[in-house]
This record gives structure tokens, C-alpha cells and sequence, in this order.
């Protein structure tokens, strides 16, 4: 009879500890004590900290009824706070007033750290907060709504960890005018050592860059226009125009690097693909009519033209997004992703009324625009980069005798023209007149030539509202073959 020895048992595993959310009860516990024993302390400590980051709730309930009462003009120490706690039944929540002493008694010789304890209890919070976005993060990833994908979650992702990272960037406060006045001096100095009128980004149409003073950042341009007014092909050519002198710029010698540095562009194309653009750049870039191209009308040696450009144009830096109907809220992430990986210097949306806003409801269209522009306006503040957002007019323009446009014809909102640093319009007669034509051999067909040949490849565009400088109108040369503008002063 055989016997079995047992095996030795395993030391049990130690069990697992506990995980604990980053904190600090002590630098709590200082900060509160230096404001109740001198509330003055209060002024002096990181304006972003709120009552949510504190980690203990009690001491978060504590520091917001001293916010409360230092914001009311009232003393805030722990004779009033006994009072306004006992009001509402609170003051057992908080300890009882032997809490609030313990806490002056303790922190009243450490007011001269209460900035490190407010700067490290928001840091803190901060930390606290990365944990929860990566577990959200993670439980998103592993059980994903319907309708969300992986490219969303991660949109998402990017989305929220921006917006941590920026936490308190945009009420960083007031900052000294001296500090202002030299940046506007810097900015002057640039200005008056070039050797060009323009001291923004280079749009390469010479008058218009010598009205606007090129493109500035934190600018919001809108450049709006009725249908085959050709808003996409002159918003096409400045992009164009800015990443080329960019492409010029970088391939040149140091010792020749030309006065035009130009800028890395996105263009964000809501309404035509990506292939459809750049089949319209090389169909400018090698003179052959785009139709021809895509119906493959073209000859031996204007297919080696063709394939020639595109080698050139290959490093663009020119970046296209051809998602339809964006949001606002993805737009944004997808900017600040680009700025950080390549860089930006200037973005261009076609066109505004397909971006959708973040808020879901019955709010109306109105709003909607309101908010689009608003996140637009707010995005070029923060990249600090000028943003050109193409926009639809109304059709009472058509109604007109006159068919110039003006501001009161921008469609859906008038919030528009009041976030827009500035609102250009595209106009071409022509475009009209060819679609009046009277009846041959009258004399008002001889003078109907007339007027057509005057305005036959010209365009204007209509400075409406420009807030750093004047308005007016600067005629370019236009040259539907190739939906291409360019100086009419080089023409005539």
C-alpha cells in the first residue's frame, strides 16, 4: 500500500494593498490654517484652486466657505465659520469648531508656505484626475458604445488630456501692461525691420497682403461668398501660397533665405476630398485645365509636366483633413495634435456651416454658429495662429441690383461679423453678366460684350470689417481655367 506525501503548503499571499488617490492632508490642512489665521493669504495663492481639489470633502467645504465670505468683503476665520457651519447643520461634517482651531493653531506659523501647499494641492488634484481619465479611458476602449470605433475613442482621449493639460491656462490672470507693451514692441520692431509691407503671413496677392498687412496670429478671418464666387479656390491659393513659401523658404541656402518665411497649413475640407484639392494645385502649378485631368484629356508631355509638379510639391507642407461634417470640439483636437508633432501656422476651415457644434438639443442653428465661431476664434488665440474660415451669404444678395455682398448677408448668425477680426468677401461680375446675356444683334448686346470684356478674369474682394486696420476692395486677377487668382497688377 502505496502512500502519498503531502506536498508542503504555499505561504499565503500577501494580500494586495490598497490602492490611495494621491494627496496631502497636511498641505491641506496648512493652507486652510494660514488663510483663517490671515485671510490676506488667500490673495496670494494659485487663483486656479477651487474647493473640488482639495482631497479631503471637508476641506474643500471648508476652503469654499472662506472663498464665499473673503469674496463678500466678511472675515473668514473659525469664529465666523463655526457660525455660517452651524446655520445649515453642517459643523459636525467638518469636525466641530475645535477642528477649525486646531487648524489656525497649527498652520498660523506656516503662512509663508501657503503658496507651495495650494500649488502642490492642485497638482495633486490634477494627478487624481489623470488617474480617473485613464481608467475612463480604459473601460471606453474595452466596452465601447455603438457608435464609437477606435479612432473615436482616441479622438476622445486626446480630447480630455488636452483639456487637463490646459487647466488653468486661460484664466492665468492679469498680467503687467509692461509686459504687454514689449511684446507690442517686439512686434512693431519686426515690422518696421522687413523689408515688405507685410508683417504677418505672406499671402503672396499683393494688394491684399498691403491691406491686411498679411495674416496675423490669434486673427479669426472669415472670407465668405455666394456659390462659384470661387471662395475655395482663392482660400485654396493662399494655403498654397503660405506652405510654398514655407517649402522655399527651408530649401534655400542660409545665405539666401528669402524675406517670405510662410507657415505649415491645415486645411480642413469638410465639402471636397483631399485628392479633389490636389488635383486643382497641380492642375495650377503645371497650367493644365483640372477637367482635362480627371477625364485624362491630356497629352504625353503634359502628363510629364504634370508628374514633374508633383515631385515638387511632394514636401508641402500643406496638411489636408477631409472628414464632412466635423465638430467644433475634434477640430480643435486635431489642430492642437497637428501643432505639436509638425507644427501650425495657419489654419483654414471650408467652410464653416458644415463644422457642427458639441451640443446636443433643440438650441437652433443660431447658437449652434455662435458656438463654432466662438471655438474658432478661441482656437487661433491659443495656437496663436490666424484661422480663415470660408462661410455661405444669404440669398437676398440675389435679390439685389447691386450683388456685392455685405455684412448684414452673413447666413445664420450675427456672431459671425462679431467674433471675426476681420470678413472678406469674394466677388466676380462676371459671373452675373454672363448669365444676362440679351438677345444677338441688339445694341444692348454690343454694349452687354463691352461690359463683359472690362470684367472678363478679374474678381474683387470686399474688405467688410477689418478690426486692426482699414476697409476697401482689391481687385485679383482670376483665371477659371485653373480656378486660380493671382495679382492683376502683374497683368494690366
Amino acid at each position: 500500500m502505496s502512500t502519498q506525501q503531502a506536498l508542503p503548503l504555499a505561504a499565503p499571499a500577501p494580500a494586495p494593498q490598497p490602492r490611495v488617490a494621491p494627496h496631502n492632508l497636511e498641505a491641506e490642512q496648512g493652507l486652510l490654517g494660514a488663510i483663517l489665521f490671515d485671510n490676506e493669504t488667500y490673495n496670494r495663492i494659485n487663483a486656479n484652486l477651487q474647493a473640488k481639489h482639495f482631497y479631503d470633502p471637508v476641506h474643500g467645504r471648508i476652503f469654499q466657505a472662506c472663498q464665499d465670505l473673503i469674496a463678500a468683503g466678511e472675515l473668514a476665520d473659525g469664529v465666523t465659520l463655526k457660525e455660517r457651519f452651524a446655520r445649515d447643520g453642517g459643523i459636525k461634517e467638518i469636525g466641530g469648531a475645535v477642528y477649525l482651531m486646531k487648524l489656525m493653531e497649527v498652520a498660523a506659523p506656516l503662512s509663508a508656505q501657503a503658496q507651495s501647499y495650494a500649488d502642490l494641492i492642485y497638482d495633486l488634484a490634477l494627478r487624481r484626475e489623470l488617474i480617473r481619465v485613464g481608467n475612463v479611458i480604459s473601460d471606453l476602449a474595452e466596452n465601447p458604445p455603438e457608435d464609437h470605433d477606435a479612432k473615436d475613442i482616441i479622438e476622445e482621449a486626446e480630447r480630455t488630456l488636452f483639456s487637463l493639460a490646459e487647466s488653468g491656462a486661460a484664466s492665468a490672470g492679469f498680467s503687467p501692461f509692461s509686459r504687454a507693451l514689449a511684446h507690442s514692441i517686439e512686434t512693431a520692431a519686426a515690422a518696421y525691420e522687413s523689408k515688405t509691407d507685410v508683417s504677418g503671413l505672406a499671402t503672396n496677392f499683393e494688394d491684399l497682403d498691403r491691406m491686411l498687412g498679411g495674416l496675423h496670429p490669434s486673427d479669426l478671418m472669415i472670407l465668405a461668398g455666394r456659390p462659384s464666387m470661387g471662395k475655395t479656390s482663392l482660400a485654396l491659393n493662399i494655403a498654397f501660397n503660405i506652405a510654398k513659401n514655407k517649402l522655399e523658404y527651408d530649401r534655400a541656402p542660409e545665405d539666401a533665405k528669402p524675406e517670405t518665411k510662410g507657415g505649415i497649413v491645415a486645411f480642413f475640407s469638410l465639402e471636397m476630398s483631399a485628392e479633389q484639392l490636389a488635383t486643382r494645385l497641380l492642375s495650377d502649378a503645371a497650367e493644365i485645365e483640372s477637367d482635362r485631368i480627371r477625364r485624362g484629356k491630356i497629352s504625353k508631355q503634359e502628363y510629364e509636366r504634370l508628374a514633374d509638379e508633383a515631385v515638387n510639391l511632394q514636401k508641402l507642407p500643406l496638411h489636408i483633413d477631409e472628414t464632412g461634417a466635423i465638430g467644433i470640439a475634434q477640430l480643435q483636437a486635431r489642430a492642437r495634435r497637428l501643432q505639436r508633432t509638425s507644427g501650425l501656422d495657419c489654419i483654414v476651415i471650408d467652410y464653416l456651416q458644415l463644422v457642427t457644434g458639441s451640443k446636443k438639443g433643440s438650441d437652433g442653428r443660431v447658437q449652434e454658429v455662435s458656438e463654432i465661431t466662438q471655438g474658432l476664434k478661441a482656437l487661433a488665440k491659443d495656437l496663436k495662429v490666424p484661422v480663415i474660415a470660408l462661410s455661405q451669404l444669404s440669398r437676398q444678395v440675389e435679390n439685389r441690383e447691386d450683388k456685392r455682398p455685405q455684412l448684414s448677408d452673413l447666413r445664420e448668425s450675427g456672431s459671425i461679423e462679431q467674433d471675426a477680426d476681420s470678413v472678406l468677401f469674394v466677388y466676380r461680375e462676371s459671373y452675373y453678366l454672363e448669365r444676362a446675356e440679351p438677345r444677338e444683334g441688339t445694341d444692348e448686346h454690343i454694349a452687354w460684350m463691352r461690359q463683359v470684356d472690362e470684367v472678363r478674369n478679374q474678381a474683387e474682394v470686399i474688405i467688410g470689417k477689418q478690426r486692426h486696420g482699414p476697409i476697401g476692395k482689391v481687385k485679383l486677377f482670376f483665371d477659371s481655367r485653373y480656378t486660380r487668382f493671382g495679382n492683376l497688377s502683374a497683368r494690366t
